[in-house]
């Protein structure tokens, strides 16, 4: 065993090739490192807690029976999730290389995995960028004092268009009206158009249930058509028919890359520094958009349905499947971003309390997201009159529609819209950081000449990733941002985890791995030695290969 380095080491042991052999190679002091453990926590923080513990956690807990979602899931975490979230950090901090490098070290044999890993990270970059831009549109309308979102009265609007507010107002001026067709129409003259006597609750109405209408004709949420019509401009855009671009998207994107480059000119030293807003603030805001989900009427329901448990729904396959896929979206894990970060470690540092501290924070959020969102839909669901099932939008349109909906109807919607969008603004930028340093590091580690000119490096990265997200912001761009949110996000990333742990378990070893854990001053009892040495080899391997598959065999 070699002895315990120090904070200020100069040296980290590598392996070389699946033979065993090992040298010490001389760090280089330009590389940079955390200037303390707090700094690399919280850059794994706000890389892993992201927009989808805001977005995509609630709506995979809607879909797949409520609080009973959460048991798969947990499991995964256990099985899959930190195991590979602690293999990865491990392997950049006894490497102190990026993924490119720090694989060929452990696998010759197998050099395309880390360059597979930096691919992935790319295009999640140039799409998850796009969801950044979508949040920075949204912030900037909000402070607007009439929210375009909660009206009908845009040009873009349809005859199908439907405002809460509007229909609210129209019951007020007149009790048997109701807003239909843009305008405020009798309950009565609806009744007579669609062939139904009026007056009686099962053909169409009465003047206390004025919403038993909503069977008879297409509504719209004013929320949906702006989303889909004012800022992504979909309306008759087709994979023949691209449209043109959207101005004002490509100047928040724009916007949105140029806070990424300032953030990380510096490297490393400057994510130390920025994460201590990106990682902690978006918790102030959360709790503030708790306690106010919390006050609404019908937030008890919400929050109610999101804790209940259908244990029916554990017999599908599906379930699971989105519980691994989750996992791996919710802590970016097999895209090597965890690497990069962890190889700017202490040789020393004690990441197998990180990787237990960030993983079940991720859960923790998560689970707090939760109830934010499920306060502020059992509200939404109590003012239109619908159950949650139905209020409940899947990713991006429970941010961009059911949110802004809900925020319309509240108290001083303005300043609770700008809460929610900076939050989710914040925490994208956070985790598009980690990503840029790994393509960063990447080139660094391959040509270190290029270090004294870091900042450049880091520009060409944001400006190329930039070029090739501006077809995302065409009127069509949301066709080519599902198809790459649909094949990197899912099955791409679970084959690549696959690979991971069969590069550790199978081909490097699991016994020589925990060695070279020992050597950075890691000490396991048993119990835990064989938990590790079982979910490397056997238990990571086999969840994510059949999560794969279902993921595959599902599209």
């Amino acid at each position: 065993m070699t002895e315990a380095k120090q904070w200020t080491s100069k040296t980290k042991r590598v392996s070389l090739g699946v033979g065993g052999a090992l040298v010490e190679l001389t760090q280089d002091p330009e590389r940079g490192s955390w200037a303390n453990p707090i700094e690399f926590v919280l850059s794994c923080i706000g890389y892993a807690v992201g927009i989808g513990n805001v977005w995509r956690f609630p709506y995979l807990v809607y879909r797949n029976g409520g609080g009973a979602f959460l048991i798969p899931f947990v499991l995964m975490l256990i099985t899959m999730g930190l195991p590979i979230f602690f293999l990865e950090l491990a392997i950049g901090q006894y490497s102190g290389l990026g993924p490119n490098e720090a694989f060929t070290r452990m696998a010759p044999a197998l050099e395309g995995l880390g360059y597979c890993t930096l691919v992935v990270i790319l295009l999640v970059m140039v799409y998850y960028m796009v969801i950044v831009a979508w949040t920075l549109f949204y912030t900037f309308v909000s402070f607007v004092p009439k929210l375009g979102w909660a009206y009908c009265d845009n040009d873009f609007n349809t005859n199908d268009c439907y405002s809460g507010l509007q229909g609210i107002q129209c019951q007020t001026n007149d009790p048997e009206t109701i807003f239909y067709n843009k305008t405020c129409v009798s309950a009565r003259l609806i009744c007579k158009n669609f062939g139904f006597e009026d007056g009686n609750v099962t053909h169409c109405f009465d003047t206390n249930r004025l919403e038993l209408l909503q069977h008879l004709y297409t509504r719209i949420l004013s929320s949906e058509e702006y989303f889909n019509d004012r800022v992504l401009g979909l309306r008759g855009a087709t994979w023949e028919h691209f449209g043109g671009i959207r101005w004002e998207l490509l100047g928040c994107l724009t916007l949105a890359w140029i806070v990424c480059f300032l953030c990380l000119m510096r490297g490393v030293q400057s994510i130390g520094k920025v994460v201590y807003f990106t990682a902690l603030f978006p918790y102030v805001m959360l709790t503030a958009l708790l306690i106010r989900g919390v006050t609404l009427d019908g937030a008890g329901d919400g929050s109610l349905w999101f804790i209940t448990l259908k244990w029916s729904t554990l017999e599908s396959t599906s379930v699971w499947a989105d519980a691994a896929s989750q996992v791996f979206y919710s802590l970016g894990i097999g895209c090597g971003s965890l690497i990069t970060l962890s190889s700017y470690s202490n040789f020393n540092n004690n990441c197998h309390r990180d990787a237990i501290i960030v993983t079940f924070t991720n859960l923790a959020t998560s689970i707090f997201a939760g109830f934010v969102i499920f306060s502020i839909m059992g509200f939404l669901a109590r003012q239109v009159g619908m159950p949650i099932d139905d209020v409940i939008k899947s990713g991006a349109g429970l941010a961009f529609i059911a949110y802004p909906e809900a925020v319309a109807r509240m108290p001083l919607p303005n300043l609770w819209a700008v809460l929610f969008f900076v939050m989710l603004f914040i925490l994208g930028i956070g985790s598009q950081f980690a990503g840029v340093q790994a393509i960063n590091t990447a080139i660094l580690d391959l040509r270190p000449d290029l270090r004294k000119h870091e900042s450049y490096v880091v520009l060409g990265i944001c400006v190329t990733c930039w070029l090739l997200a501006i077809p995302m912001v065409f009127d069509g761009g949301i066709y080519l941002f599902t198809l790459m949110d649909w094949n990197t996000a899912s099955w791409a990333i679970l084959l690549i985890g696959i690979a991971e742990v069969g590069v550790v378990g199978w081909c490097y070893g699991c016994n020589k791995f925990l060695r070279n854990i020992a050597e950075m001053q890691m000490r396991f009892s048993l119990l835990l030695r064989r938990y590790w040495w079982l979910s490397w080899a056997v238990l990571a391997p086999i969840t994510c290969l059949m999560s794969d598959a279902d993921a595959v065999l599902c599209k």
